[in-house]
């Protein structure tokens, strides 16, 4: 659906309604903002930060740029719960190069998460070198300015997200992945996990992030403040390298320069694949993305497998009970660090009791017959566990993560045959709308239930309104209203970034797309075997439809043929199983083809 812009009068922002500001009063009133230990945290072991924190491609735009968020030294404002606002704090004022223990550096604020420097023998061990290369690049730069040069000997990937593998060509060259000469760790079925979630679903899921992340919206008291998981995610060159050691086993073991790594395995938490591991000889826990400082996604907004909430918490118990009683630190690959051992424990057993309690309440309520709309209004922390702000909604929410983890035991149908069948959301809306008397009288419904504060119920109404007639300028100009009252109000960053990125769509119209186009960095290293898959889901079947295709692929570069195979209107990748009489053969590098077929070079050339 397109919009064109609404005039000038319809399109201007709202302050916050009176409604709104009951709410974050109810906040203020609720949580204890004079707990100052997140912050003495986060400012604990500081050595230096860039000023101002730009980062830019070598065209000169900004990969990632912090210079915006001088607002955030001021109070909450009455556009932002005063909650998230403490988050965004925390998250944005403190950038720069932290000293976590002798040894053990991070990164933090060059982007969304972490980048961890620890100091080999002979170089430096990377944990998570982020998203995009200019990114990594700076921070290793950074580092070896302030506390002096040492080359790259190891890079640990600890799980499948791309905020922590992409970036890997802005610490080592693509030359030294291939060649091996840099140790490059990480989980097992960690290439599976990371190209199917970002190349088979990666169109789908980069519009969503776009929104989630804020990425349309510009830094304001109104506009963007934070991700909650971190200050911004940095826009650069990604890039993917095969692992050249896989861990597979929980106690494994590993010396990397000199420093001795015990993992444990995390797989089916946070991330498909995953790990975390303990240091010996600094007594630190490095806890990956299955601890951070807010209630994480069990479902993330922006589209991905349901996680496992009871597998999520046992995975914290069993760090517990294996380095509970030898920590001294516990660091993760977002947010900051907890010294000392019992700090570091009733954290570890809070956090642990958040996805466990979110789990076990889902389920008893569904037990009873509640579907997941249902089981979400009634579901709220103890407060043995909601006054802890490192347990608080910024990532995920309790409202969305207890609909996760009904989805996972059940499914999306809820046992109600009006909902085994339902019409396409064009088609219902054209009836709901028929129902109620016209856009124009929705609107006028719509507009009453606004002035009462009804947020939630004036976005379900409007939606449909709009759906049915977009070019509705009233309406539209309404749902924008709506969609603004409730980013304003929301704990979680991703609501909040959803909803403003949604009302300035209404008002502005649909953001101007960008054509895919994969990177030389991602395609160089992804698997053959993925690329077919990527293939496969982009395969229009009525352009095929009776087409039978075999075509023999000689790598010039591998010992090993492949075949591609069209039947039944399905896209098949096979290895080893060359066709005598195919309709082609083609022969030319692999890397060659990879280049070819995402686009990056054509066919000719």
């Amino acid at each position: 659906m397109s919009y064109k812009e609404l005039p000038k009068d319809l399109s201007e922002e709202k302050p916050a309604s009176s409604f709104t500001l009951d709410m974050h009063e109810k906040v203020l009133n609720s949580l204890p903002f004079d707990d100052r230990r997140s912050f003495e945290n986060a400012s604990r072991g500081f050595i230096a930060t860039l000023e101002p924190l730009t980062i830019r491609r070598t065209d000169g735009s900004p990969v990632l740029d912090l210079s915006k968020f001088s607002f955030l030294k001021n109070d909450a404002p009455p556009t932002v719960n005063p909650s998230l606002w403490r988050q965004a704090q925390l998250t944005t004022q403190h950038t720069g190069l932290f000293e976590v223990v002798e040894g053990i550096y991070q990164i933090r604020a060059f982007d969304i998460a972490n980048m961890t420097l620890i100091k080999g023998k002979t170089g430096w061990i990377i944990i998570d070198p982020l998203t995009s290369s200019e990114s990594s690049k700076a921070a290793l730069e950074f580092a070896n300015d302030k506390i002096g040069h040492r080359e790259v000997v190891a890079v640990i990937h600890t799980h499948s997200h791309a905020d922590h593998f992409a970036g890997i060509f802005g610490v080592i060259s693509p030359e030294q992945a291939e060649s091996g000469s840099v140790k490059i760790l990480a989980p097992e079925h960690f290439v599976e996990e990371s190209l199917s979630e970002n190349v088979i679903a990666g169109n789908a899921m980069g519009r969503r992030a776009t929104y989630m992340y804020g990425n349309l919206l510009e830094p304001s008291e109104s506009g963007f403040v934070t991700t909650g998981l971190g200050a911004a995610l940095s826009l650069g060159t990604t890039g993917f390298a095969v692992p050249n050691d896989t861990i597979k086993e929980t106690g494994e073991r590993r010396i990397i320069d000199g420093i001795e790594f015990e993992f444990q395995m995390t797989p089916g938490t946070e991330a498909p694949a995953e790990f975390v591991f303990f240091l010996p000889q600094f007594s630190a826990l490095c806890m990956s993305e299955i601890t951070s400082h807010h209630l994480h996604n069990i479902y993330t907004p922006r589209g991905a497998q349901v996680r496992d909430a009871l597998a999520w918490s046992a995975q914290i118990n069993e760090s517990i009970d294996r380095y509970g009683e030898k920590l001294d630190v516990q660091f993760a690959s977002h947010h900051w660090p907890i010294w000392g051992q019992s700090e570091a424990l009733d954290y570890l057993e809070k956090q642990r009791d958040l996805y466990k309690y979110i789990h076990d309440q889902t389920m008893r309520l569904a037990n009873k017959g509640f579907n997941k709309e249902e089981i979400a209004e009634q579901i709220e922390l103890p407060p043995t566990l909601g006054q802890e702000f490192f347990n608080r909604d910024y990532y995920g929410t309790v409202h969305h993560n207890s609909r996760a983890v009904y989805v996972k035991y059940l499914g999306y149908f809820d046992g109600n045959p009006a909902n085994l069948y339902p019409l396409p959301r064009a088609e219902s809306s054209k009836k709901y709308i028929e129902c109620m008397g016209g856009v124009e009288a929705t609107y006028q419904k719509a507009l009453k239930d606004f002035k009462n504060g009804e947020y939630r119920w004036v976005a379900e109404l409007l939606n449909h309104a709009v759906n049915v007639q977009p070019e509705h300028e009233e309406a539209r100009s309404l749902l924008a209203d709506t969609y603004e009252q409730l980013g304003y109000q929301s704990e979680s960053a991703p609501w909040r970034n959803f909803y403003l990125c949604g009302a300035k769509e209404l008002r502005y119209g649909v953001p101007e797309g960008s054509v895919y186009s994969a990177s030389e960095g991602t395609i160089r290293g992804m698997p053959l075997d993925n690329l077919f898959k990527a293939m496969a889901v982009r395969l229009i079947p009525t352009k095929v439809e009776g087409l039978e295709l075999a075509i023999n692929l000689n790598f010039t570069d591998l010992s090993e043929q492949f075949r591609l195979e069209i039947r039944n209107s399905v896209l098949h990748g096979f290895k080893n199983s060359a066709r005598k009489k195919a309709s082609t053969v083609l022969t030319m590098s692999s890397l060659n083809f990879k280049r070819m077929i995402s686009g990056l070079t054509s066919a000719m050339e």
